[in-house]
């Protein structure tokens, strides 16, 4: 069986009856339902809030990993309904980051390449290269996931160009001493 429209055209007893009986449907998306949320137009906010709260207890898993797979949507959906100043926004965002590095922990993932980090994504309706799959650390790629435990690659060959100097010098050194004596 299949749903059959969108699910940002769907009314509040439609979601619930489709939240429901989802393994009925073949053309089930929990993502696409997460999205509809913060997409439609047909619902006011106590809806939303009411269609989400739902949602999350039957989905809490796929919920969690949004926060991985599209942090934009997980945070819209987080705050729906919320006013939210500057600061209250960078520390929700904190608390996504601080998340991802978990979930990619306990799920023992060492890529990075998830949803919106994985597709080229400029803004401009009219890119060529708009949706394409890329490779992180590619020119195409928009964003990345990064975390303040990190690494630097930087710090590393910067360590090795420095050894490398000194045991230039050293082999001068010796080589001098050699030749003085």
């Amino acid at each position: 069986m299949k749903i059959g429209q969108k699910f940002t055209f769907l009314t509040y007893s439609e979601y619930i009856h489709i939240i429901d009986n989802h393994k009925k449907f073949s053309d089930w998306n929990t993502l696409g339902l997460f999205r509809s949320l913060v997409e439609t137009q047909k619902l006011d906010i106590d809806r939303k809030i009411e269609i989400r709260d739902y949602a999350n207890k039957q989905f809490q898993k796929s919920f969690e990993f949004l926060q991985l797979k599209d942090p934009y949507t997980y945070f819209s959906l987080k705050t729906l309904g919320e006013n939210l100043t500057v600061a209250d926004e960078k520390e929700i965002w904190k608390g996504i980051r601080v998340n991802q590095e978990k979930i990619l922990k306990e799920k023992k993932i060492k890529h990075r390449n998830f949803g919106e980090y994985s597709k080229h994504n400029c803004g401009y309706d009219e890119c060529p290269y708009n949706g394409l799959m890329i490779k992180q650390g590619s020119f195409l790629a928009e964003s990345h996931m990064h975390f303040n435990s990190d690494r630097s690659k930087m710090g590393s060959f910067l360590k090795s160009k420095n050894y490398r100097k000194q045991r230039k010098r050293m082999k001068k050194l010796i080589q001098q001493e050699l030749v003085n004596s």
